[in-house]
């Protein structure tokens, strides 16, 4: 049916009363006499088609009613499914078709994206190439008319709320221009977008890149410089690097439309983020990527970077040169448009700038200003106020570096400069000449033009005098990240703490961390120390530490000093304050490498070489694999690593691999949080949708830690502080000072919880307690990896009976979920006390169960939204509400609370009451309660009344007897 209606348009319902007019207005078929002919057909919808792009390029004197574009558009989206219902395209494009797709199945838009990407093949037929390209216009104005584009960002489009800017007209809302900034401007922000949608999203900015013709900004507003010196160079993005030569040229393009279309067109495909959608510099650019930047991802931004650095090197290619430069010179008109500069100073531009999102603009802090902003704020000092954030800072003088190569990559030096250029420096071409000729004739520029250069000439003018051999070195460390103390000519401890402080970085080769961290383990041996350390800590060394040479042993001295006096909550702590800084500084770079701190490494020597021989030192690894492998470890070295955790524990700050793999988390979420509450902040924030896999990793990791042992949990350790020693006296006798307890003080205190709950007993847990412990029960509810005693003695089951569910390692549950339903197949009595532990949380707190917590989650809002949750309220309501007929639950929810009223049944059959308290629990919390109770009263009348009835049959006496 839908290929008979396409056949014909008059059959194509309410098109013929919105579009006769403008068919006969515009000749495109004769509606009277009604041709059969299916060309003729596909024609008059091609025509309209057409007319319609033309008038948007504001080239067709008949304006098309907006009744007809709604139907053109609508009739161009609903043939975006089939190739065959396009009846023009599919006539004009049937040979080509057969040529270059013939493998392409039909359906979804592929062949259309087939035949895009042949279009500019030379055996493509004109017609067809007309045909693609109208359809492709179609879709600039109307994304919809793309099918693959309009399905694989449905769902993005509507998240980010793309469709519903009330602010604009509904024709823009639909321009693919439109659909790209905005979902760009998620990508940017760090926000997730699919693959498929960005997938579709490359192939159209590449499109948009490839043919000027699609941008109707660009076909009206630079027409006469297409005609005037980029004739014969439609294909292949040829004509938009002629225009942008064109703009980049000594008259160049101003500030005129055509100008502002093409850095508008650039700012679409953003082609910053992926050098690939240019295809005119991808080909020209290939030889030098694979060269010079072949140790770069494919597609990363980085390579525009690197391919900047090799200019004017050998390895850079004259036709690299000229596309790269054509490129460069509107990426540098707009800041957002470099992304590693954006995603590195959004947050600056925003705190200092005030700049607004991606995709948006404003009139008061013009892209090109935010750079000049972002610069003047580089080289702030302290006194002078805000400055920017040291990665920030980084990418600027990148750019600026970058500029320096080429003045009309600066648009301020270009713009200031224009006339002294000309006047002074007209000979000087070759690489950085210009900014050299400028900086000869300081005195002669006008003001304007002398201010720009002065600033630039204040960053080259840096020099770093250390000693030669780490100076070289060191040197791509120096400049990218420690470029604000290298000009320290006096004191070199603050360069040296910078190098300590990047040793992770990308930068830093294998030469220069030799030489740094020979030059720390040197500190560690002698007791002349660092400058900043000797001169902040002096005093309390003296006072604190006397006799002590080795700058390791004053560290630990301090560091236990410190740590003492906060945990007495001393008015006044003895170390003074300049000292605790130089010394936190201290404590976290000897956590940087194991060799750093010697008695660890002393006592750990043999397990590093048995266990992480293949580990390299550095960045917190040999450390890191240590525990990891803690089971493993001699008893000596356990001891030190269960010290070492116990430590972090107490200040997160000093877990090198948590606050590095943690950092732009730390940032976005905890950047109010104090050290000592870091991975409290973080556990908060684990299950946030913008929260980084690797740091959610590591947060598990260091959760399962802390569920060993309390100790390792200070937070824990506080709250149940008088709780641990009452109710778990008989495990603490047994324990060891530097052992885990594998997690049985924390298992006892859950106990002790689900009894207070069920028993109603007058021995409680504090009240700060209490909420410790129900925030563990929820947290392993979720993940069993954070029960020790569940894992060490489930092991075997879950294995056995849970392999889907423990493989998946997602925390929803849903392991412990099996082990509760296979709780009569289990055969460890270990493990089925430690089920039916779970069975007894579960049914103290509903937030414990995860699953029917989910499942009931509307039940809870409408029947129980009045009780306060905790302590089985919500559980005992919900029960409540099953057994009154007059409540309906959700299905899903009265399945799950019979399943767990089995479970308890079950449980009750393999663990009996042990007393009368249990069996009591047992019979009120059954939903048979009152039948039982009955039952039981009824029982106790029958044997009163049996023993009121026949008490004299059992026992007679004589009558002498009663006589008495």
């Amino acid at each position: 049916m839908t290929s008979i209606i396409f056949s014909d348009f008059r059959l194509i319902c309410g098109f013929m009363d919105k579009c006769l007019e403008d068919i006969n207005a515009l000749h495109c078929g004769s509606i009277t006499t009604g041709e059969k002919d299916l060309h003729s057909q596909g024609e008059v919808i091609a025509c309209l088609e057409k007319a319609l792009v033309r008038e948007v390029e504001q080239d067709q004197t008949h304006q098309i009613k907006e009744d007809c574009k709604k139907a053109i558009m609508r009739v161009a989206e609903l043939s975006a499914d089939d190739f065959h219902l396009d009846r023009y395209l599919y006539f004009s494009c049937r040979d080509d078709r057969e040529r270059f797709c013939e493998n392409t199945q039909v359906g979804e838009g592929r062949v259309y994206k087939c035949l895009f990407n042949h279009k500019f093949e030379e055996a493509m037929s004109e017609k067809c190439r007309d045909a693609l390209t109208t359809r492709q216009k179609l879709i600039a104005q109307d994304y919809k008319v793309s099918y693959s584009l309009a399905k694989a960002c449905k769902a993005d489009l509507r998240k980010y709320r793309c469709n519903l800017d009330n602010n604009l007209p509904r024709a823009r809302e639909a321009r693919l221009s439109y659909l790209l900034l905005c979902l760009e401007s998620a990508v940017h922000r760090g926000r997730m977008v699919s693959g498929d949608c960005q997938g579709e999203m490359l192939e159209y900015r590449h499109m948009l890149m490839e043919d000027f013709s699609l941008s109707p900004e660009i076909v009206l507003h630079c027409r006469g410089e297409i005609e005037a010196h980029c004739s014969g160079l439609h294909r292949k993005g040829r004509t938009l690097h002629c225009l942008m030569r064109v703009g980049r040229g000594d008259k160049g393009l101003g500030d005129s439309l055509c100008q502002n279309a093409l850095q508008a067109l650039i700012q679409s495909a953003d082609p910053g983020a992926d050098y690939r959608i240019d295809r005119a510099l991808n080909e020209a650019c290939e030889s030098v990527i694979q060269t010079a930047c072949k140790h770069i991802r494919n597609g990363d931004p980085m390579i525009l970077s690197c391919l900047m650095e090799h200019l004017y090197t050998e390895k850079m290619v004259e036709d690299c040169e000229h596309r790269l430069l054509e490129l460069q010179y509107f990426i540098s008109r707009d800041w957002k448009l470099d992304p590693v500069l954006y995603r590195k100073c959004q947050n600056d531009a925003s705190r200092l700038c005030h700049t607004h999102g991606w995709n948006e603009t404003s009139e008061m802090m013009p892209p090109g200003a935010v750079f000049s902003c972002l610069y003047r704020h580089a080289y702030r000092t302290e006194e002078q106020g805000r400055r920017l954030t040291r990665d920030c800072k980084v990418e600027v003088q990148r750019i600026l570096h970058q500029r320096a190569m080429d003045v009309k990559l600066d648009p301020e030096l270009q713009k200031r400069c224009m006339t002294d250029l000309g006047k002074w420096c007209s000979e000087k071409t070759d690489t950085g000449q210009e900014l050299e000729c400028l900086q000869d004739h300081m005195e002669d520029l006008v003001s304007d033009c002398r201010d720009v250069v002065g600033n630039l000439t204040e960053l080259e003018s840096e020099d770093i005098q250390i000693e030669a051999l780490l100076m070289r070195a060191c040197e791509a460390v120096i400049q990218s990240h420690c470029h604000d103390v290298a000009d320290n000519q006096i004191d070199t401890g603050d360069l040296m703490e910078c190098l300590v402080q990047n040793k992770h970085q990308k930068e830093m080769n294998d030469k220069c961390a030799v030489g740094v961290t020979h030059f720390q383990l040197i500190q560690m041996k002698d007791f002349r120390f660092s400058y900043k350390f000797k001169m902040a800590c002096k005093e309390d060394v003296l006072k604190l530490c006397p006799n002590i040479k080795k700058k390791v042993d004053v560290v630990v001295c301090l560091s236990t000093t410190v740590r003492n006096d906060t945990l007495q909550e001393v008015k006044e702590q003895r170390v003074a304050l300049k000292c605790r800084k130089q010394l936190r500084v201290e404590e976290l770079e000897m956590t940087e490498d194991i060799r750093l701190e010697p008695e660890l490494h002393d006592s750990c020597r043999k397990d590093i070489s048995r266990l992480c021989s293949a580990v390299t030192f550095g960045n917190a690894q040999v450390i890191e694999c240590l525990k990891e492998n803690k089971q493993y470890l001699s008893h000596m070295c356990h001891q030190k690593v269960f010290k070492l955790q116990e430590t972090e524990m107490m200040d997160p700050e000093l877990d090198y691999q948590l606050m590095r793999v943690c950092k732009q988390m730390i940032k976005r979420f905890c950047t109010e949080a104090d050290g000592k509450n870091m991975l409290h902040c973080l556990k908060q924030n684990k299950n946030n949708e913008l929260m980084d896999p690797k740091c959610k990793q590591m947060i598990t990791k260091r959760q399962i830690t802390q569920s060993t042992d309390y100790r390792l949990n200070p937070v824990l350790r506080k709250a149940c502080k008088a709780d641990i020693p009452k109710f778990c006296h008989n495990i603490l006798q047994k324990s060891s000072d530097d052992n885990e307890l594998e997690g049985q003080v924390i298992s006892c205190l859950k106990l002790k919880y689900a009894d207070q709950v069920h028993h109603q007993i007058s021995k409680r847990l504090s009240s700060d307690c209490e909420d410790q412990i129900r925030v563990i029960l929820q947290e392993s509810a979720l993940d069993y990896r954070l029960d020790p005693q569940l894992q060490l003695h489930c092991s075997a089951e879950i294995t056995h009976l849970c392999t889907e569910e423990a493989a998946a390692q997602e925390q929803t549950g849903q392991v412990e979920e099996c082990l509760k339903t296979n709780l009569l197949k289990l055969k460890q009595d270990a493990c089925k006390k430690e089920v039916l532990n779970m069975l007894k949380e579960s049914k103290a707190d509903i937030f414990v169960d995860p699953v029917l917590h989910t499942a009931c989650a509307l039940d809870l809002k409408h029947h129980c939204a009045a009780v306060t949750p905790g302590r089985g309220r919500q559980m005992s309501c919900l029960m409540e509400a099953l057994q009154d007929k007059r409540v309906r639950l959700q299905p899903e929810c009265k399945k799950r609370l019979q399943d767990r009223i089995d479970m308890w049944s079950y449980a009750a059959k393999v663990a009996p009451a042990e007393g009368f308290s249990d069996l009591a629990v047992q019979v009120m919390t059954s939903p048979s309660k009152n039948y039982i109770l009955l039952m039981i009263a009824l029982a106790v009348c029958v044997l009163f009344l049996v023993g009121l009835l026949c008490g004299r049959f059992t026992k007679q006496v004589t009558r002498e007897l009663k006589d008495r």
